[in-house]
């Protein structure tokens, strides 16, 4: 009789099968290896902490370029409430970068790597929340999740978990406000560059009083081509040239913020009074909530560095430096209220005015390549798990891993940028629309965190409570104060986002429809010796690799392949690239393979596993890692022994036999039938060998011999269309959006560096 099993981590019986198909399960278990950049020397910590300085920090370093002129647009009514801005700015920069990003989000990285993208990876490793449906219960041996004794945090988690895992809106949801993240920080990566660059170009009016908006403009335009030039030249090496820059504007700004203050008036120190705070929003009621919209800009996303580093340069260089600089400000408006239209290029002392002036344009560019680093990293989790459409991604360092470039969203971003800056031509209304972005990032990452807290971390409630209250409270009336000059500009980021999530929505949901449909029409065993006799299959020479992304059998496309084309190379595998929800998975660890059918037949099953910050090798030395471990399995499984074959009885989904699946039943429902049965996992250790050391050197040799004749590619080239019977909605996103974006993006081969000379692409197609 069937027995019921649990996952450790929870408490709710997973849907299993009377025998796993090995692949499916194995292929979510990799070693627990923690050497992912998550730790690091102090030399490396040290060394990091300097480039984060230039990738980093730009974008909060620049913020006092215009937070005054946002916050007061109509002017000073009250020198007091210059207090209550400056402490509000004070605490807010203490409370929300450092406290809630520095010392608690950063701690959420999953394994170096930081952002919407990496927090909800985090969380589906916990709980079965993907909308793809290749995980298992294996999933847990990945996540690092260790059997607890019971207790009340554990239990806790283990109820959200089964509300997560059972909820399929909780799963929509989730993937909805994570892409929404995703899509607004790709936003804020297109207006920083506008609102800084246009920000720092303005202060030459103060020695050149005769230029003209439409002039400023123009002389923004040739900075912004030549900063989303440089995106090419990667992180790594924009971050060393640009740290030394922006080293010397967090210098100079702290310094010229301690020359106001004794210049002008000591007395603003007294803003570290909170209580400056309370009497600003009595005094001007509405108002003050209104302001609020113009000192969001501080922020910057900074999950992308080693924590220590991070640490280190914020406590010690961004947050005194920015601090004085806009004390300092304050501390001039109190004498000089009706500068506040430009405050900063107004309150540097003459003789550094043009030294200031051109390291401001340089920090110009250096906040604006800051969010281009984020949005690159965040995009390519995105498109690993299967939430973006196919596009280059370039690893630019061979020493820190996750920074990266993506040509075709560079050039779309910088087209966007320049556009903007040209439409807008002033920064309160591109201000209003960064606002929003960054805003609802922060507020978004303070969901998702929360749910960290709850499911992974299992924290105190009470510690929880406070963390969620405190800055969701925080952000909430920042972002109902942005809100309301909605009209003002606000609109813009919500139009690109709801363009991008179109766009993410649609490219998965048909990613997921069509896994499902190859699920449903799997090839088992017995369907592939049948025709491979029926059709007199002959054996040419070489290797053949075809390309699927499921892990759990043969795929449709099979078939269609030996139909049109009678032959199958001596060696073939059936080839599937599948991404963890983990950043990296050891190279050791990369393939797993099964026999498909009998040992004469040659013909295996592979599946390659790759973390989401993984970089695919080219062709080549994909091809010769993969002999070298196809023999590896050969000898291994010479020396243990088999019984039979994969799967000789079962279906190929997950090793289900053909009795348990009732007439007419499809993969589909079995994987949703409520059944609950041990998977039984092959282990045939011990058994006495039926393969002689000679017959194994054969195998091995023959293998070499057929990878020298050449590698042949054959990918299946789907044309996804929608049922007949479909919605019209459907249909146009299916028959019209989707094909649009297959046709023009990046097709499978040329994401997988395989070349064209050694493709051989099957026509099929999938109606869903």
């Amino acid at each position: 009789m069937p027995l019921k099993v649990q996952d450790p981590s929870t408490t709710e019986t997973t849907k299993r099968f009377e025998r796993q198909d090995s692949l499916f399960g194995d292929a979510e278990k990799v070693s627990n290896i923690k050497d992912h950049g998550s730790k690091a020397n102090w030399t490396q910590v040290l060394h990091l902490s300097f480039q984060s300085i230039g990738i980093i920090y730009g974008d909060v370093g620049t913020s006092p370029l215009y937070v005054y002129s946002s916050t007061f647009p109509n002017g000073i009514k009250n020198n007091d409430d210059l207090l209550g801005v400056l402490s509000l700015i004070l605490y807010t920069l203490i409370l929300i970068p450092m406290i809630k990003y520095v010392f608690i989000v950063l701690y959420a990285d999953d394994n170096g790597d930081g952002g919407t993208f990496a927090l909800y990876s985090l969380i589906s490793r916990y709980s079965k929340i993907r909308l793809l449906p290749n995980q298992q219960v294996e999933d847990s041996m990945v996540s690092n999740y260790s059997m607890e004794s019971p207790s009340s945090p554990l239990k806790r988690a283990q109820w959200l978990k089964e509300k997560l895992e059972s909820s399929k809106a909780a799963k929509i949801g989730l993937f909805t406000i994570t892409i929404l993240g995703t899509s607004m920080v790709m936003g804020d990566g297109t207006l920083t560059p506008a609102i800084s660059v246009l920000s720092a170009v303005s202060g030459i009016r103060e020695k050149v009083p005769s230029l003209t908006g439409t002039q400023i403009v123009w002389i923004s335009v040739p900075i912004l081509f030549m900063l989303f030039s440089v995106q090419r030249f990667g992180t790594d090496k924009v971050g060393y040239s640009f740290a030394p820059i922006i080293s010397v504007w967090f210098v100079l700004i702290a310094g010229i913020g301690v020359y106001n203050i004794m210049v002008y008036e000591i007395g603003i120190l007294r803003a570290f009074n909170p209580m400056h705070i309370l009497d600003y929003f009595r005094r001007n009621g509405k108002e003050a909530w209104v302001s609020l919209g113009g000192t969001e800009g501080m922020y910057a996303d900074l999950g992308h560095f080693n924590i220590t580093a991070i640490q280190i340069s914020f406590t010690g260089v961004l947050f005194p430096s920015v601090a004085l600089c806009y004390m300092g400000q304050a501390a001039y408006l109190r004498q000089f209220p009706e500068n506040v239209a430009d405050t900063f290029f107004r309150s540097i002392p003459a003789p550094l005015f043009w030294p200031t002036f051109i390291i401001a344009i340089f920090s110009a560019i250096i906040a604006s390549q800051a969010m281009l680093s984020g949005s690159f990293a965040i995009l390519s989790k995105a498109l690993s798990l299967g939430c973006f459409p196919r596009v280059r991604v370039i690893h630019t360092s061979k020493h820190h891993e996750g920074q990266v470039y993506i040509p075709e969203v560079n050039f779309l971003m910088g087209l966007a940028s320049v556009i903007i800056t040209i439409t807008f031509r002033t920064t309160t209304e591109i201000g209003n629309a960064y606002g929003i972005c960054v805003v609802t990032v922060f507020s978004i990452t303070t969901h998702l965190m929360t749910i960290v807290m709850l499911l992974v971390w299992k924290k105190n409630i009470i510690f929880i409570f406070l963390f969620y209250i405190v800055f969701s409270s925080i952000e909430w009336i920042y972002l109902s104060s942005i809100l309301s000059k909605f009209i003002q500009g606000g609109y813009l980021p919500f139009c690109f986002a709801l363009l991008l999530m179109a766009l993410m929505v649609t490219w998965h949901y048909v990613h997921v429809m069509k896994y499902w449909y190859e699920l449903d029409h799997i090839v088992t065993i017995d369907e592939v010796t049948a025709l491979l006799k029926k059709h007199n299959v002959g054996r040419i020479p070489g290797v053949g690799l075809l390309y699927s992304e499921l892990v759990q059998g043969i795929p449709p496309v099979f078939p269609r392949l030996v139909q049109k084309i009678p032959s199958v190379h001596s060696v073939f595998l059936f080839m599937s690239i599948k991404h963890l929800p983990i950043p990296h998975v050891a190279p050791a660890e990369r393939f797993l393979f099964r026999q498909v059918g009998a040992r004469e037949h040659r013909m295996f099953r592979c599946v390659a596993r790759y973390g989401y910050s993984d970089t695919v090798e080219d062709s080549g030395e994909f091809a010769m890692f993969l002999t070298e471990r196809l023999k590896m399995f050969i000898e291994d499984e010479s020396v243990f022994g088999t019984d039979k074959p994969e799967n000789e009885d079962k279906d190929s989904l997950t090793g289900v036999s053909r009795g348990q699946m009732r007439p007419g039943q499809s993969a589909r429902s079995v994987v949703h039938s409520e059944e609950v049965i041990e998977p039984q996992m092959s282990n045939n250790v011990g058994r006495n060998s039926t393969y002689s050391l000679h017959t194994i050197e054969e195998e091995k040799q023959l293998i070499d011999a057929e990878m020298a004749r050449g590698v042949v590619y054959l990918m299946g080239s789907a044309n996804v269309i929608a049922g007949p019977k479909s919605s019209v909605v459907k249909k146009v996103v299916v028959n019209y959006v989707y094909a649009f974006l297959r046709r023009n993006l990046a097709e499978g081969h040329k994401v997988l560096s395989i070349p064209n000379d050694q493709l051989l692409k099957v026509g099929i197609t999938y109606e869903i």
